[in-house]
């Protein structure tokens, strides 16, 4: 099974904000946010993706196949200078989960995009916060902070990406 990174072209927007509606739907399990009345959930910050700098969509590919999506945004740097992203968005298709697949695109995107990263979790998300702290201790050697968010309730991770070696 291979695993791939694609960065989303302006041309494929219209793909995307379809993935989006289907994350949108998966996490309607734990917020609020009904459908308007058109029948979708919208994504408000699409665009920006495109026309804000520091913003990043990629689609997750599972042997060329459509598996799911990160947003990733940058928050800025540091008092050293380094860059901080933070994951916006992160959606695998529930036909891919637990096969590895979220696991080997958080760590693409992690050595991608160096510098320091903040992942985020909402509150009531228990396997959102069990998949990230996996993945993080694992891709850290636990060498991670872990705190709360100032942005709404729920666990914040907070690392530096280290990519040392190069993953299959």
């Amino acid at each position: 099974m291979k695993v791939i990174l694609e960065k989303v072209a302006y041309e494929q927007k219209s793909i995307l904000r379809q993935l989006l509606e289907l994350y949108k739907y998966d996490f309607s399990e734990y917020e609020l946010d009904d459908v308007n009345e058109q029948g979708l959930y919208d994504y408000k910050y699409l665009d920006y993706y495109w026309t804000e700098d520091g913003r990043h969509a990629f689609f997750i590919r599972v042997d060329e196949k459509l598996a799911g999506f990160a947003l990733v945004r940058a928050l800025g740097v540091n008092a050293e200078g380094e860059d901080i992203h933070s994951m916006a968005e992160f959606f695998v298709m529930k036909k891919y989960r637990r096969r590895g697949v979220g696991n080997k695109a958080a760590i693409r995107l992690f050595d991608l995009l160096p510098g320091n990263w903040k992942v985020g979790q909402v509150e009531n998300n228990a396997p959102s916060q069990l998949f990230w702290r996996k993945i993080i201790a694992e891709y850290t050697g636990h060498s991670y902070v872990e705190g709360r968010r100032d942005d709404c309730d729920g666990p914040l991770q907070t690392f530096k990406s280290n990519h040392l070696k190069q993953r299959e």
